[in-house]
């Protein structure tokens, strides 16, 4: 794995079976309420209500799935660790590393709405693990040539193109054939699993790569890049969907024929909590969150630090990252309100960091500030993976792959821009002031226009043409 729906009018998300109006809700002819429907019971509904981060494992395919792209993401990480060198070697260019780098991402940009369509309209899991069989295929080819020393500029940039485009069709087919995995309630653990594991992954795949290459060459990354591959396409055909949750996933490819890519994006605009989680990322993302390049600035310059403070920053990012990964598994149903919330803290923290006097101060500003990252990533993932229906969520994460990838690619010349404009420090600040100003300015807009709205339906007259319950709907 690599590292890294029919329309509704309303803004509200969708209802668990459990909430939905129903017959429970309404009253019978005579004024009586019939009895409530029994609670679902099985292995697929979490009877307790738990909120336990963990609460995913439960499930049994989860299990599977977390240990084989543990595998799969220590494999990647391998491979990222040993690829920027490669290019090096090779070329003796940061500019081509950097278009390496590029190519590899500009497909999501341009396919990735006909990679989620794709994904609507064929099974699942055969998608998933043939798309894992054909990264294992670029791994392993990878491996062969710089084994052989037949590896040129060429040739590496067609592969890192061919890798791009098979993650337009790999990356939601893996996230949703997780989330079938589980039930809807436990999604929000399922992605934090998946943090905590990308995370994991990480570590040990970097430090793997240190070792592995210098006792066997590069080549012994991408080599163990493809196995990890393998090793997914092998665990997929013995997942087991989660009760009541499979149908609607293996359905998607039987959606209606007709429907393609401009259904996803029709949905996409039509439903405001998606576009206005597109709107909080990309503030975020251009503005700040690329911590990688902001904090190395201020720690470099304005804190005259060197690397072993920036050591420090970057373990403290991300021990913070996996603490908010672990926490985030605790919600079970996210909304845009609370990604609001989480944009404008994280960008009030952001502002303060931008002030911080010595290392150890931003250093203990890092950690809230990775949690809230890591907390917002996981409800915006929990609400692009859960609100649309089954058969249009494929196009929806392609339409959120293209987009987020505009300002992926972006916003980091931006921000550097800002920097050597206003320096480290005042990039950080006025990005975490604009950050919480326009989110907190958006939020007071909302509020006043909902408070001049009508007050409730029963203030309203009848409709004039015929209603199915009049009577319920003025009492």
């Amino acid at each position: 794995m690599l590292p890294t729906a029919t329309t509704v009018p309303t803004d509200r998300p969708a209802l668990l079976p459990s909430q939905r109006g129903g017959p429970a809700g309404r009253s019978r002819p005579d004024g009586s309420r019939p009895a409530p429907a029994p609670a679902p019971t099985g292995p697929g509904r979490d009877r307790s209500g738990s909120r336990a981060p963990w609460r995913s494992l439960r499930h049994r395919g989860m299990r599977w799935w977390s240990l084989a792209n543990l595998v799969s993401n220590a494999g990647a990480w391998m491979q990222l660790t040993v690829q920027n060198l490669l290019v090096l070697q090779l070329t003796g260019s940061a500019t081509v590393t950097g278009l390496s780098l590029s190519l590899q991402v500009a497909p999501g940009l341009l396919l990735g709405l006909v990679g989620g369509a794709a994904v609507d309209r064929w099974p699942r899991k055969l998608t998933a693990a043939v798309s894992q069989a054909a990264l294992a295929v670029i791994a392993f080819t990878t491996a062969a040539l710089v084994a052989s020393g037949s590896l040129n500029v060429p040739v590496l940039m067609v592969l890192a193109v061919l890798t791009g485009l098979i993650a337009t069709v790999e990356g939601p087919a893996c996230a949703l054939l997780g989330n079938d995995l589980v039930p809807q309630e436990d999604v929000p653990s399922a992605i934090s699993v998946g943090s905590v594991v990308h995370s994991v992954g990480r570590l040990a795949g970097t430090a793997l790569a240190g070792v592995t290459v210098g006792l066997f060459g590069m080549a012994s990354a991408y080599l163990a890049n493809g196995v990890s591959f393998v090793l997914v396409a092998l665990v997929i055909p013995f997942l087991r969907p989660a009760a009541g949750v499979g149908a609607a996933g293996e359905a998607a490819a039987a959606a209606p024929a007709r429907q393609g890519v401009r259904d996803g994006i029709a949905f996409f605009r039509s439903r405001r909590r998606l576009v206005a989680l597109a709107g909080l990322t990309g503030l975020g993302s251009v503005l700040g969150r690329n911590y990688g390049l902001t904090l190395a600035a201020l720690v470099s310059g304005a804190l005259h630090g060197g690397a072993g403070e920036y050591g420090l920053i970057a373990t403290v990012l991300a021990v913070g990252g996996t603490a908010g990964a672990v926490l985030a598994g605790r919600l079970r149903n996210p909304s845009v309100r609370l990604v609001a919330g989480l944009t404008a803290a994280g960008g009030a923290l952001q502002a303060l960091a931008g002030l911080s006097p010595t290392v150890l101060f931003l250093a203990l500003l890092v950690v809230p500030m990775a949690v809230l990252e890591s907390l917002s990533d996981t409800a915006t993932t929990t609400i692009l993976q859960t609100d649309p229906p089954a058969h249009l969520r494929g196009r929806v994460l392609g339409a959120w792959r293209s987009v987020s990838t505009v300002w992926g690619l972006a916003g980091p010349p931006l921000l550097g821009a800002s920097i050597q404009l206003l320096g480290a420090r005042g990039a950080l600040v006025t990005g975490g002031l604009l950050v919480g100003g326009t989110v907190s300015g958006a939020a007071a807009s909302v509020r006043r226009r909902s408070a001049g709205a009508p007050a409730a339906p029963s203030a309203l007259p009848a409709p004039a043409a015929p209603h199915p319950e009049p009577v319920a709907v003025l009492a």
